[in-house]
């Protein structure tokens, strides 16, 4: 399904729609204020499956964000954090950054196993946060790229997406066209902040 959404004042009834998706071990294709993204409920095993099953990877070797509407959720997924970290994760969201950070022991069992890191988003884009928050917590994501490409190729264009991956989806949320670049992530699990990969999020935050 492509299910089309105002950005500025998305119809309750299509976030409903989709959170109802979420509940039921669905997986959506939706918009971020990055690149667009595939993801599902985090409280959902049998969608965490799907989701490693359709990216062709061992849930344990999975390195999937969780995306989230504020820094609420940080304490239900990471060991507690530096003031100097807390204040750069202020400064930078909601924003296009991913910051890696210590996991504790709720992370899903799922993926959990030998894993000690967890990337944490807050994006700043209207429709993923009203879907967040209706769902009332985190959705487990990971970038949508062309696997075909050997260059890391993101796909913008919403019913291109649907055309490729309607039949491995639940919905495809058309909320405009997607960003050609992904996150900025940061290393902020030890004592010093490492830029792993610097996407569209500005290095200036760690000044």
């Amino acid at each position: 399904m492509l299910l089309r959404l105002n950005y500025d004042n998305p119809h309750p009834k299509d976030i409903q729609l989709i959170v109802d998706c979420l509940k039921n071990d669905g997986l959506i294709i939706y918009p971020t204020d990055t690149v667009y993204s595939i993801g599902c409920d985090i409280t959902r095993p049998k969608a965490i499956e799907k989701l490693c099953k359709l990216k062709n990877i061992k849930p344990e070797k999975a390195n999937f964000s969780f995306v989230c509407i504020d820094l609420s959720h940080l304490s239900n997924f990471t060991k507690p954090i530096s003031n100097s970290v807390f204040r750069v994760m202020k400064k930078a969201l909601p924003g296009p950054y991913t910051f890696i950070l210590e996991a504790n022991g709720n992370v899903p069992k799922l993926l959990k196993q030998n894993k000690k890191t967890v990337g944490i988003r807050v994006p700043d884009n209207i429709i993923c946060n009203t879907i967040i928050k209706a769902l009332g917590n985190p959705i487990i994501t990971t970038s949508l790229h062309n696997m075909e490409d050997d260059i890391l190729d993101y796909y913008t264009d919403p019913e291109i997406i649907h055309n490729q991956y309607q039949k491995l989806v639940d919905i495809v949320i058309d909320g405009g066209f997607g960003n050609l670049y992904a996150s900025t992530v940061l290393d902020c699990s030890d004592d010093e902040i490492i830029v792993i990969r610097e996407g569209l999020g500005s290095l200036d935050i760690l000044d």
